[in-house]
């Protein structure tokens, strides 16, 4: 039989059973559909994240200490646990460009929580953030309605407010019409300045619940006057972080003291490497989810030879006719084979294009992202599954001899 007589064959098989046919596909489909749909949330996954930290700038540097909270050192307490706490003299002493040349902004970051109050409307906000007017432009946190404050607000503890856009709307219905207004953090009174502009949502937090005030504000009404939580430093290049970080750290290190023998007590974050960090644990995830989908794809495979075993078995009476006919071994393995295949290659179409509709729409928060090579490679893996689990009914079908064939019943 010529290709064109055994292709057609193959077809009329298929249609033999149209229920079976299809629920065969079927499953193939789910099987490349879950592979190219799973691997686009991985990869949207890791871009949103990527995508934040980007905007934050690869040149920012966090100074914390190991102990964290407050600045104390695990392990240690009373009077040396105070000793490497973070204060304003040392961000001030970071901001000078004798001391630390590669530094080009710095802000002292302290952090709270609190419930925001405007009338009858109450909001808990989860970080209250006390800083200087410098934080804004060095951590990308635009002003998007009204204005920041200023120097001069944090020098006279004026008792002004910065309200992210989900801070905003909880509490006034529209954002713009926050700004002018006065709400209680706690039992003190602020005045809205301005809204923070949107950020995109990464993970579990919301970036647009913040709300950000005159650190020497939240130190007088809110927080006291403990150590810093953290200070946010921005080297003035990224070619230079290397070197503004090193400066940061014998800095530091000179003016609490610290031993050299001893472990430094900072850790100093650079958002390059958690930049690093994020994209090498986005492509393990997005890894893990594409083995897993491939499970189902497997699945669909074993659903491929199933179903043409049942079909073998069917039409062996048909074989041996065709055999005693003199229908040849390599004709009979090759409609079987076409008919595998022809069911995964139609599953993996069908399998594509559903997972195109579908990475149209977000998926638990995430916006997938396509991966041309995904879709190749699930759609080629699909016909080769045709192939591998359509090669045992095959052979079997070609391998029955006339005689065993004709007396089946």
């Amino acid at each position: 039989m010529s290709p064109r007589d055994l292709f057609g064959a193959a077809l009329r098989g298929l249609g033999a059973n149209k229920l079976r046919s299809l629920l065969t596909v079927l499953g193939v489909s789910i099987g490349v559909g879950a592979v190219i749909v799973l691997v686009a949330v991985g990869n949207g996954s890791g871009k949103a994240v990527q995508d934040r930290l980007e905007a934050m700038g690869t040149n920012l540097l966090t100074v914390s200490t190991t102990g964290g909270g407050g600045g104390f050192v695990r392990g240690q307490a009373g009077p040396s646990a105070q000793q490497y706490s973070l204060t304003m003299a040392d961000a001030e002493a970071l901001s000078d460009d004798r001391l630390a040349p590669d530094v080009a902004a710095v802000a002292p970051v302290m952090t709270s929580t609190g419930t925001a109050t405007n009338g009858d409307t109450s909001y808990a906000v989860n970080q209250v953030i006390g800083t200087t007017p410098g934080y804004l432009p060095a951590t990308n946190t635009p002003v998007g309605t009204g204005r920041s404050f200023t120097q001069q607000d944090v020098d006279t503890t004026q008792r002004v407010v910065l309200l992210g856009q989900t801070a905003a709307t909880e509490l006034f219905g529209r954002p713009a019409s926050a700004v002018g207004q006065t709400v209680k953090l706690g039992a003190v009174d602020f005045v809205v300045l301005g809204v923070l502009a949107a950020k995109d949502a990464a993970g579990f937090t919301d970036p647009n619940a913040t709300v950000i005030v005159p650190i020497s504000t939240l130190r007088a009404t809110q927080a006291g006057y403990g150590a810093l939580s953290q200070i946010v430093v921005q080297a003035a290049d990224k070619d230079r972080v290397a070197s503004a970080q090193a400066e940061v750290t014998e800095l530091l290190a000179a003016r609490h003291q610290v031993p050299a023998a001893q472990t430094s007590p900072f850790r100093i974050t650079n958002s390059a490497q958690i930049l690093q960090t994020s994209q090498d644990t986005a492509a393990t995830f997005t890894a893990l989810l594409a083995t897993v989908a491939a499970i189902s794809l497997i699945v669909g495979g074993i659903g491929v030879t199933n179903i043409m075993l049942v079909t073998v078995t069917e039409r062996t009476r048909e074989i041996g006719i065709r055999k005693a006919l003199g229908a040849r071994r390599r004709t009979i393995l090759g409609q079987f084979l076409i008919e595998a295949t022809l069911l995964s290659l139609i599953g993996g179409a069908v399998g594509v294009l559903a997972a195109l509709v579908v990475s149209r729409f977000q998926l638990a928060g995430v916006q997938p992202v396509l991966v041309p090579s995904s879709i190749v490679l699930a759609f080629g893996v699909s016909a080769a599954v045709g192939l591998f689990f359509g090669s045992m009914p095959a052979h079997r079908a070609a391998g029955l001899r006339p005689i065993d064939a004709l007396r089946h019943e």
